[in-house]
């Protein structure tokens, strides 16, 4: 059934349905899954994590370096580190690392050393070593240390001590080296 003519109805345009008036929508991609999201989260964090540990353990390494390798910086620095490990510490292969390698003349201290040994021993005392300033007299990458050792010990409660005035040489071969050691009159 039609309006008739010149009717308002009939100037309405066709009612139509939403869908049939709009072109079809382009298709919308569909959200992307929350695992994706988390296992690139996850991975983002685990290289950095890989990043951080790879520094720790250079850095680690850096430090350890510095920390153990000899110090043979001079010649006096080199004499109190070999004296260091060798009388108060009593630590021959830390000693070694501030000698020469081949020809070190070093039985005097040896046997100074036994002999405090022997001592603490023979009296039940403990014996300390020490020392005042290192004087060194260079030349080239030679040089000569003196040095004054104090030997103490606590005695039926009396401080005893003994001055004794020392000479070391020294070279300088891939840093300072001691090289021989006498007792000095």
């Amino acid at each position: 059934m039609q309006p008739p003519a010149g009717s308002q109805v009939s100037r309405v345009p066709a009612q139509r349905t939403p869908s049939e008036q709009l072109p079809p929508a382009p298709p919308t991609p569909a959200p992307q899954p929350p695992r994706r999201r988390m296992r690139t989260v996850l991975t983002v964090v685990a290289g950095v994590l890989a990043l951080l540990c790879l520094g720790g353990v250079a850095a680690g390494y850096v430090l350890y370096n510095r920390a153990a390798a000899p110090d043979r910086s001079a010649p006096d620095v080199a004499v109190d580190n070999y004296l260091r490990a060798f009388l108060v510490d009593r630590n021959d292969a830390r000693a070694d690392l501030y000698t020469c390698e081949r020809g070190s003349q070093l039985e005097a201290l040896d046997a100074l050393r036994t002999d405090l040994l022997e001592r603490e021993k023979r009296f039940a005392v403990a014996i300390s070593v020490s020392w005042a300033s290192l004087r060194v007299q260079k030349q080239g990458d030679n040089a000569a240390v003196e040095v004054t050792l104090i030997i103490s010990a606590r005695v039926d409660g009396i401080n005893q001590s003994d001055r004794q005035p020392w000479r070391f040489e020294t070279q300088n071969v891939d840093g300072w080296r001691v090289c021989g050691g006498i007792r000095a009159n």
